[in-house]
C-alpha cells in the first residue's frame, strides 16, 4: 500500500446525516485523511457535532469529531478535499460552488452523476474515468477543484459484478433489487410501511440502475464516455434489511459465454494500478459464494469492510438467454461513503491533488 508523510485535510458535507456519520466513522484513523471541517444545514451550524447530529451508528462519535463545531453551508473551506453527502438539491449549488474554489468534490450525491464532464467513479471498474477532472479543469478554467461522483448504491454492486464480464460482450440486463431501508436514510421507511412488508417502488431508483452502470462500464473516448451498448432493465424494491442491497441479476452476452469462465473472471478480478494498494481497496473486490443459499445481506454485507461485492447463484436464464445470480453490496459503505473515500485516494495518488 502506498504511504504518504503528510495526512491530507478534509471536510465532510452534510456531517451529521447518516452518510455523513459513516464518512467519519469511516474516516478515523485514516492513513491518509484527516477529518478537520464538518459542514451541515443552518439548523446544525455553530452546535458542537456531538450537540448537533443523532448518532446512529454503532457505538459513538469519536470525542474529538464531537467537540467540533458544525459549520454552514457557506463556510470559506479551507479542507482541499471535501466529502459530500448532502441531498442532491443542495448539492447541486454547494458541490459547484466550492469546486470552482479548488476544492476536490468527492460526492454521493446525484447532482451531477450525469454530467458528461463528471465521472462515477468505481475504481476497480473504471479508475480511468478520473481522467474526466482534467477535462473539468481544462474546460471550466479550474487549476486545482473538480467533481468526482460515486453511484447509486443499488448501482454499486452491479456494475462490480459486471466489470470482470464486459470481455464477454454485456448486451442486455435485467435487475430486481431488494434494498436495505438504510437506504432511505434517517428516519427512512415508516415502520408501519416497511414491516411484515415488501414496497415494490422507490421514487427515481429505477432510472438510475438502468442508466448509471452504461455509463461507468463504458470506455473513455479523448475527453469523453461512449457508454457501454446494452439494453437494460430494473425494478426496484425495498426490503425489511438494515443494511446491504441485494440484486437479482440476469445478463445476456454478445458471445457464448461458461460457467466457468464467468467464475474465473470473478474470481481473478482485482482492479487496475494503483487501486489494489489504496487503503480502502478490498483484497478481493468480488467474492463468489458457493453455498446454495448465498449472498445474504447479513452474512455477506461486512466482506472485505463492507467494500467487497459478494456474488452467487450463478445459473443459467432460459427467458433472457444468458446467466442469472445474486450479488450483494454494503450500500452505506461501497455503495456510498467507503466508495467516495476509495475515489479520493485513487485522485490522490494519481496527482489530481498536486
Amino acid at each position: 500500500m502506498a504511504s504518504r508523510q503528510k495526512q491530507i485535510n478534509v471536510a465532510v458535507l452534510g456531517a451529521t446525516g447518516a452518510v455523513g456519520q459513516r464518512f467519519i466513522q469511516l474516516l478515523e484513523g485514516h492513513p491518509w485523511f484527516r477529518v478537520t471541517e464538518l459542514i451541515a444545514s443552518e439548523r446544525s451550524a455553530g452546535q458542537r457535532y456531538g450537540q448537533a447530529t443523532r448518532w446512529v451508528l454503532s457505538g459513538n462519535p469519536p470525542s474529538h469529531i464531537a467537540d467540533c463545531e458544525v459549520l454552514p453551508l457557506d463556510a470559506d473551506v479551507q479542507s482541499p478535499i471535501v466529502f459530500s453527502a448532502l441531498p442532491s438539491d443542495i448539492a447541486k449549488t454547494v458541490e459547484w460552488r466550492l469546486a470552482e474554489q479548488g476544492h476536490m468534490i468527492c460526492s454521493n450525491a446525484s447532482a451531477y452523476r450525469m454530467q458528461e464532464d463528471v465521472p462515477i467513479l468505481l475504481p476497480e471498474a473504471n479508475a480511468e474515468h478520473a481522467a474526466l477532472i482534467g477535462v473539468q479543469r481544462r474546460k471550466y478554467g479550474w487549476s486545482t477543484g473538480g467533481v468526482a461522483t460515486n453511484s447509486n448504491c443499488t448501482t454499486a454492486p452491479v456494475v462490480m459484478a459486471f466489470a470482470p464480464l464486459r470481455q464477454f460482450g454485456i448486451e442486455a440486463a435485467q435487475v430486481v433489487s431488494m434494498q436495505a431501508i438504510s437506504g432511505a436514510g434517517y428516519p427512512g421507511v415508516s415502520a408501519l410501511d416497511i414491516t411484515e412488508n415488501v414496497v415494490p417502488y422507490i421514487g427515481g431508483e429505477e432510472g438510475k440502475v438502468e442508466t448509471e452502470p452504461r455509463k461507468m462500464l463504458g470506455a473513455l473516448d479523448g475527453e469523453q464516455i461512449q457508454w457501454l451498448d446494452c439494453v437494460m432493465s430494473a425494478t426496484c424494491t425495498r426490503v425489511p434489511v438494515i443494511d446491504g442491497h441485494l440484486v437479482a441479476v440476469s445478463v445476456r452476452f454478445v458471445e457464448d459465454v461458461t460457467e466457468a469462465q464467468i467464475l474465473e473472471a470473478w474470481q481473478s478480478f482485482r482492479g487496475p494500478d494503483p487501486v489494489p494498494g489504496l487503503p480502502t481497496a478490498p483484497e478481493q473486490p468480488v467474492v463468489v459464494r458457493s453455498e446454495q443459499d448465498r449472498p445474504q445481506p447479513r452474512r455477506d454485507r461486512d466482506t472485505g469492510g463492507g467494500m467487497a461485492t459478494v456474488v452467487g447463484r450463478l445459473r443459467p436464464d432460459p427467458v433472457i438467454g444468458g446467466w442469472k445470480f445474486l450479488a450483494i453490496a454494503h450500500n452505506t459503505i461501497r455503495g456510498a461513503a467507503g466508495c467516495s473515500i476509495l475515489n479520493a485516494e485513487l485522485l490522490a495518488e494519481t496527482g489530481y491533488l498536486e
